[in-house]
């Protein structure tokens, strides 16, 4: 079993209707694997009793041959920031710990209507604002690559460094994560599974507690672009309850048999804006390989320019404390989140329960985005964003007129071990983390063509 846990979706699925192994026994070996990693603290809830009933009801279904889709009885693990019916969801907070929602984000409820097994939620950090999954309430996750010990070890990437973990361990086959900056494809790089930001409205954000709502995009994690695009046609399509779905009807993604895959003729761009100071030699050796391996089978690669890359982390850092300001305000101890036992007035409780409920890098956020948000400062800052946001939308417009993809770096260096990580500040990292993911999520309304093959 162990062996099965470690194969595609296509292959599982096979032998699964082939009565080979049963949903019982892949979801008892994942959570046996569970217990067997769970140093790396991928974990801040595992569903036992509900992955086990999951387990049963797709057995049945598969008895009477009306399984309901590749996914039944495969084990999925969500971020904590999606909303799950009767688990906690708690954004790795204080100010969440004891929240219960009420219904399933649509995320969810689609993998469940194709029959995937909920195996829990994974770690991240608090309230998905950083770059490495250590400021969470449960404590830091810990990369398997390179593991020595509970005090050593690299960091997994965030903020869905948990959903990254569990994939690279075996004990799922596919993870939900959220991306704001780079939160999928970050942690996806550093524990080496594969990391996929689908287009802006082409998953639905309902149920997804908001960081920033303008650049929010659920992503998903597996082990092979197969899988990625497996959940992904689970998941995407049209949500009426998400004012920003996309309307256009979703036609699921067949990728093409790779024995009849050619590259000859894609025209791939180098973006020369996003080889910068910071970036180690081993990833620009690796940009370079990726680059005369796609010439080599027939790709034309060729350097193109994105003038306000530069412009893009200072611009994201406005924006994303903006929204956050906007967003934490409903946090205040009386309608939602944690409530001090300060109630002498309400101004008091409103301040002591949101100092207890968040961290410090939250509070900070929140207080920034203020100041940026008063009057006197709105124009200078808040506007000006938006102006720049769109020079950095143009860029991938203008560029999309010469090449049909981008190659670039995920993150500038490889997994950095925690001590040194969190020597700098939530700031610091994020800017250094998200230098090459975040620009997409700035330009969220450029279109994507969706064929069948």
């Amino acid at each position: 079993m162990e062996k099965v846990l470690n194969t595609n979706i296509k292959n599982v699925f096979r032998l699964l209707t082939e009565n080979v192994v049963t949903p019982k026994a892949v979801i008892e070996t994942a959570l046996s694997r569970v217990k067997q990693f769970e140093n790396h603290n991928a974990f801040i809830a595992v569903t036992e009793s509900q992955a086990k009933r999951g387990a049963e009801r797709s057995q049945r279904r598969y008895d009477a041959n009306q399984s309901l889709s590749e996914l039944d009885g495969l084990p999925i693990v969500v971020k904590d920031n999606f909303c799950t019916k009767e688990v906690a969801t708690t954004c790795a907070s204080k100010m969440l710990e004891n929240f219960r929602p009420t219904y399933n984000a649509t995320v969810v409820e689609r993998l469940e209507s194709a029959g995937a097994v909920l195996l829990g939620k994974s770690n991240m950090d608090q309230f998905a604002m950083g770059s490495g999954t250590v400021d969470s309430i449960y404590g830091p996750s810990r990369n398997i690559w390179g593991y020595q010990d509970e005090c050593n070890f690299h960091i997994a990437g965030g903020s869905s460094g948990g959903s990254s973990i569990a994939v690279a361990t075996g004990m799922c086959y596919g993870a939900i994560g959220s991306d704001t900056g780079g939160s999928t494809r970050n942690p996806a790089s550093y524990c080496g599974v594969v990391g996929l930001k689908p287009t802006y409205g082409l998953v639905s954000r309902w149920g997804l507690i908001p960081l920033v709502n303008s650049m929010d995009v659920p992503g998903v994690l597996a082990r092979t672009v197969d899988d990625c695009v497996s959940i992904l046609n689970a998941i995407a399509g049209f949500d009426p309850k998400d004012s920003t779905s996309l309307t256009k009807p979703y036609r699921k993604i067949r990728l093409p048999d790779g024995k009849n895959m050619s590259l000859k003729g894609l025209k791939v761009g180098v973006p020369v804006e996003y080889f910068s100071e910071l970036l180690s030699p081993e990833v620009h050796e690796v940009w370079n390989e990726v680059a005369n391996l796609l010439e080599a089978e027939g790709a034309e690669v060729r350097q193109v320019s994105m003038p306000n890359t530069e412009h893009s982390i200072v611009c994201y850092s406005i924006l994303n404390q903006c929204e956050v300001a906007s967003n934490m305000a409903r946090y205040d101890g009386v309608e939602f989140g944690y409530r001090s036992d300060d109630n002498e007035s309400t101004e008091k409780l409103f301040a002591s329960s949101r100092s207890f409920g968040f961290n410090e890098v939250v509070r900070n956020r929140i207080l920034t985005g203020n100041y940026f948000l008063l009057t006197r400062n709105y124009e200078k800052y808040f506007n000006k964003a938006l102006k720049v946001r769109r020079l950095i939308s143009n860029d991938f417009h203008d560029v999309w007129e010469n090449v049909q993809i981008l190659l670039t770096p995920t993150t500038l260096t490889t997994a950095p071990l925690y001590q040194d990580f969190i020597q700098k500040t939530n700031r610091d990292q994020c800017a250094l983390q998200d230098y090459c993911t975040q620009p997409a999520n700035m330009a969220d309304n450029y279109k994507v063509k969706f064929e069948d093959k």
